[in-house]
């Protein structure tokens, strides 16, 4: 029920007081075991920092100053908030805050129901995937790639921008047992990178020039699939006029490699026939929408229909947020741009859950400065007292997913699980609190009660799932239908229609990036948590500047130095940890730690622009910073 790739199925039990956890072996992706993270569920849900009664505000934001109040109490206020709110400033001024810490199907979505009844704003998401999404619809018509049983019939899969063996463990392994060859594009050398037949080094935001000379060098040798491609892509001759003039002289300078391999990639992927894992990371970034798409073309140049790995919606949930409660269409604030629609008194209420923004927002400085000069209400639904709930006026215990029914897809797998609750120790589910919500607002709509097995019956009903078999097994694989690409041509499209139509290039474009500052901030995910999830309850986190010793030695830095990391967003002090596994004018920090434990997290210093022909998806790695040895 994490925001993970790999969703796994655990088996839970709850003896003499204790839960105990391992995976599911009958599992066909997840069987066998859990990752770290997995493994260490009791102690994130047995915490003792778990909250246990609703608090209201009493201090200052962000200063922890808050009274115990008693559930009836604490939803009398949220609501009466709610209602003054629209009948003063207009439904439109709130603002629900949702994202994927509970991925199941029913505490995902199912709040949403009240703020579509109430026709408030709603998020636009787009801090994770959405660049990529959007790419990936302009090549194929959709970002829903190769069902990953299928790698069994492959013989090489490439990685790029992604570290599997730290955020997608079962699927590095199922790679391993069906004998892959294993690549990685990446430009640090991460512990996959270091587990791979192949190690593709590039500089950062250069992935669409490696991509595209690729391309050029298959097209050039005949290395490409003929016949798959005059039958199914859309635009190759222009496509191939377009890369014709490619410098490969100049595509080495600046992505970092060298003409042999590049040609390495060009001849071995065409030889394997291979398939890309695309990641998250990259995409991140104010070249990472053309990034994807210069990427996703080069599966199709070998003959594959969906060769890519990059997200997997494999049922219709759209019942459980019940959008159809709307009367109004409705306004969509763009995620990244919170803090500028506070700013602008825009919004006045705000809802969040399932979310820690005060961790995982960029510009943090922006955004905490944002909700202590604005009087917008904020009401968090959270386990755990977080960064977010600090800055509240209202906060809600929230139960996990071990307490409560519900039903998880995943984004690699096509398999959906049922969660059943196991043990009952304190909070409510999302659900619950909606229900109350509603109640305490006098709203009568039937829509707004139903239990939690009713909407998880009725999403099974409209996917044609059995109920009977997902309670018998505990997972069901959805069956894939038969699909073509759902672009204006109906093909894959090499000349994208869909980008000219936004006003972009019809083909992938490579900007060269500088920033004010000299080196290039990186904030990937840390192995024991996801996002900001567990940094309170694991206690293991690394918050340590990597940095490559030629750096630093340009800056009379050493090792184990304590240092301030700073740009015009904000200034952290750490200590340096000195790698040639980081690039030169490259550094590191793990995002999205708890700023109330650390005192900072990485995204004090990245930007919150956006990736604006690409849905407005997130630049985190879009960042420049400096780095000077304290006391120097």
């Amino acid at each position: 029920m994490r925001d993970c790739y790999d969703t796994c199925s655990i088996i839970s039990e709850f003896r003499d007081g204790k839960l105990a956890v391992k995976g599911n072996p009958e599992h066909p992706i997840t069987g066998g075991f859990l990752c770290p993270k997995g493994a260490l569920l009791p102690r994130w849900f047995q915490s003792t920092e778990r909250l246990r009664a609703p608090l209201i505000r009493t201090g200052e934001r962000g200063s922890g100053e808050f009274e115990e109040v008693g559930w009836d109490e604490a939803i009398a206020l949220v609501a009466d908030k709610l209602k003054e709110t629209i009948e003063s400033h207009g439904s439109e001024s709130v603002l629900v805050y949702q994202y994927a810490g509970d991925r199941g199907a029913v505490n995902y979505a199912f709040p949403l129901r009240l703020f579509h009844y109430l026709n408030t704003a709603m998020l636009d998401h787009g801090i994770c995937d959405r660049a990529g999404q959007e790419a990936l619809r302009d090549v194929y018509g959709t970002a829903v790639g190769l069902d990953p049983e299928e790698i069994k019939n492959q013989k090489l899969i490439v990685y790029w921008g992604l570290n599997p063996f730290w955020t997608n463990l079962h699927g590095f392994m199922l790679a391993k047992k069906h004998s892959l060859e294993i690549w990685t594009v990446d430009v640090v050398k991460t512990e996959t990178a270091k587990r791979s037949h192949r190690f593709f080094q590039i500089r950062p935001e250069t992935d669409v020039l490696f991509a595209l000379a690729v391309a050029k060098l298959m097209i050039e040798n005949e290395l490409y699939d003929g016949e798959f491609v005059r039958e199914n892509v859309y635009g190759f001759e222009e496509f191939k006029n377009y890369v014709k003039p490619l410098s490969l002289d100049y595509v080495i300078k600046e992505t970092g490699l060298s003409g042999e391999e590049i040609e390495d990639f060009a001849f071995g992927f065409a030889e394997k026939r291979g398939i890309i894992h695309i990641g998250y990371g990259f995409q991140r970034s104010l070249s990472g929408g053309e990034a994807v798409r210069a990427i996703a073309i080069l599966p199709a140049l070998v003959g594959h229909r969906f060769g890519f790995i990059y997200d997997m919606k494999t049922i219709d949930k759209s019942y459980a947020e019940g959008a159809f409660l709307r009367t109004r269409p409705a306004r969509r604030i763009p995620q990244m741009k919170l803090a500028e629609y506070i700013e602008n008194g825009e919004i006045k209420f705000l809802y969040v859950y399932n979310s820690n923004p005060l961790a995982s927002l960029p510009n943090q400085n922006r955004l905490r400065r944002a909700l202590k000069e604005s009087d917008v209400f904020v009401v968090t639904h959270d386990i755990f007292l977080t960064d977010t709930a600090l800055y509240s006026d209202v906060v809600l215990p929230a139960n996990t997913f071990f307490e409560r029914l519900d039903i998880a897809d995943s984004y690699y797998h096509r398999y959906v699980a049922l969660n059943e609750p196991v043990a009952k120790l304190y909070g409510k589910s999302n659900s619950e609190v909606t229900r109350l919500l509603a109640k305490a607002l006098g709203i009568e709509s039937p829509h707004l009660y139903e239990t939690d097995e009713e909407v998880v019956r009725k999403i099974l009903e409209i996917n044609g799932l059995s109920w009977k078999e997902l309670r018998r097994r505990g997972f069901v694989k959805v069956p894939e239908k038969p699909r073509k690409w759902s672009t204006p041509s109906g093909k894959i499209e090499f000349c994208s229609q869909r980008a000219i139509s936004r006003g972009l290039s019809p083909f992938p474009e490579y900007r060269k990036r500088k920033g004010k500052y000299p080196l290039k901030l990186l904030t990937p995910t840390y192995r024991m948590t996801i996002t900001s999830q567990y940094h309170n309850t694991y206690g293991m986190i690394d918050p340590n500047l990597y940095m490559n010793p030629l750096d630093a030695g340009e800056r009379g830095i050493r090792e184990g130095d304590e240092v301030e990391v700073f740009n015009d967003n904000g200034r952290v002090r750490t200590t340096v940890k000195l790698t040639e596994d980081v690039p030169r004018g490259v550094v590191i920090l793990y995002k999205a730690f708890w700023v109330k434990l650390l005192g900072w997290n990485a995204n004090f210093l990245t930007a919150d622009e956006t990736v604006e022909g690409y849905g407005d998806g997130s630049a985190y790695h879009s960042a420049w910073v400096e780095v000077i040895r304290v006391g120097a």
